[in-house]
C-alpha cells in the first residue's frame, strides 16, 4: 500500500511537472505571436513608408530657372546604392540644411508662383467665357425687350382705335381712349382708361356710374376680341345694370359680330337670351336645383306658323 502511494506521488510530481512546462511554452508561445506580431507591424509600416516614399519621389522634378541650364534626376539602382556611404550622405543633408537655414531660401515659391499663374490664366480664361455669355445674354435681352414693346406698341395702337368705334357704336357717340402713364416705359406705369359718356365730359372709368362701367369694360372686351379673337368667353350678368336700348345693342353686337367665339352669358334680360343659340334654365324645385336646355329656334319657327296662319 505504500509502494502505491509512492508512485502515485511520483506520478502527480512528475504531472505537475509537466503542466508547468506546458504553462511555460505556452507563455513563450504568447511571447512569440506577440513579436510576430510587432515585427509583422513594423514591415507593414515599411511597405506603406517605401511606397509613400516611391510616390514622393516621382512627383520630384527640378524647377527650371531663367537663364540656368536643368539636369535630370537620376535614379541610383540597388547594386549602387549599396555602395553609398549612408552617414556621408545624412551628414551632407544636414550640411546642405543648415546652408539652407542660413540663406532662407523659400523653394517653394516658384512652384507655388506657377500654380497661382496657372490658376490667374484658368479664371481668366473662365471670366472671358463668362463675359462673353453674359454680352450675348444681355443683347438676347434687349432684343426680346425691343419686341416686346414693338409688339405692344402695335397691338396697343390697334386696340386704342378698335375702342373708340366699339365705345362710340355701343353708346350711340360717346368716346373712349386708353393713354399710356409713362410712353417711355409703358410697363412701369400702366394704362389710364377715360371715358367721355354722350353728353357728358371725360371721366377716368373708375368714377363712371356702374351701366357706364358695363359699357366701358364691354367696349375694351369687345376691342381685345377684335385684336386677338378668343374661343370662348364666359360673362356673368353683365346686362344687370344696363336699360333696354343697351342691352339689345350689345346682345346684337355679340350676336352678330363675334361669330367666331363661343360666348357664354348668365342674364334675366328677355331681349339678351331671346337672342341666344341654346338656352340653359336653372330652376329649383323640391329644394333640388334643375336643369333644362331649349333651343329657342325650335320654338320660334311654330310661332311663326300660327300667326301665319292667322
Amino acid at each position: 500500500m505504500k509502494e502505491s502511494e509512492v508512485i502515485l506521488n511520483e506520478v502527480r510530481a512528475e504531472i505537475s511537472k509537466l503542466e508547468k512546462d506546458e504553462n511555460e511554452l505556452q507563455k513563450d508561445v504568447v511571447d512569440v505571436r506577440h513579436e510576430l506580431e510587432r515585427i509583422e507591424g513594423i514591415v507593414k509600416s515599411n511597405k506603406l513608408k517605401v511606397k509613400h516614399w516611391k510616390k514622393e519621389m516621382s512627383t520630384l522634378s527640378l524647377t527650371p530657372i531663367d537663364g540656368k541650364e536643368t539636369g535630370e534626376l537620376t535614379e541610383l539602382s540597388p547594386e549602387a546604392l549599396k555602395d553609398i556611404d549612408k552617414e556621408g550622405v545624412q551628414y551632407e543633408i544636414t550640411v546642405l540644411e543648415e546652408k539652407l537655414a542660413q540663406m532662407k531660401p523659400n523653394m517653394a515659391a516658384i512652384a507655388e508662383y506657377r500654380k497661382k499663374e496657372e490658376l490667374y490664366l484658368q479664371r481668366v480664361g473662365e471670366l472671358d467665357k463668362i463675359t462673353e455669355l453674359r454680352d450675348h445674354q444681355r443683347k438676347y435681352f434687349e432684343e426680346l425687350r425691343k419686341q416686346r414693346l414693338d409688339e405692344f406698341m402695335a397691338g396697343f395702337s390697334v386696340i386704342t382705335n378698335k375702342l373708340k368705334e366699339m365705345y362710340q357704336m355701343i353708346t350711340l357717340g360717346g368716346d373712349a381712349e386708353l393713354e399710356l402713364v409713362d410712353s417711355l416705359d409703358p410697363f412701369s406705369e400702366g394704362i389710364v382708361f377715360s371715358v367721355r359718356p354722350p353728353k357728358k365730359s371725360w371721366k377716368n372709368i373708375s368714377n363712371l356710374s356702374g351701366g357706364e362701367k358695363t359699357l366701358s369694360s364691354l367696349a375694351l372686351v369687345f376691342a381685345l376680341h377684335h385684336y386677338k379673337p378668343t374661343p370662348l368667353y364666359v360673362m356673368d350678368e353683365i346686362d344687370a345694370a344696363l336699360d333696354f336700348k343697351n342691352v339689345s345693342i350689345v346682345a346684337n353686337y355679340i350676336k352678330e359680330r363675334t361669330r367666331n367665339a363661343q360666348f357664354i352669358i348668365i342674364s334675366l334680360r328677355n331681349n339678351m337670351f331671346e337672342l341666344a343659340d341654346r338656352l340653359v334654365g336653372i330652376y329649383k324645385t323640391d329644394n333640388c336645383t334643375k336643369s333644362v336646355t331649349v333651343n329657342p329656334n325650335n320654338l320660334v319657327l311654330p310661332l311663326q306658323e300660327v300667326n301665319a296662319n292667322g
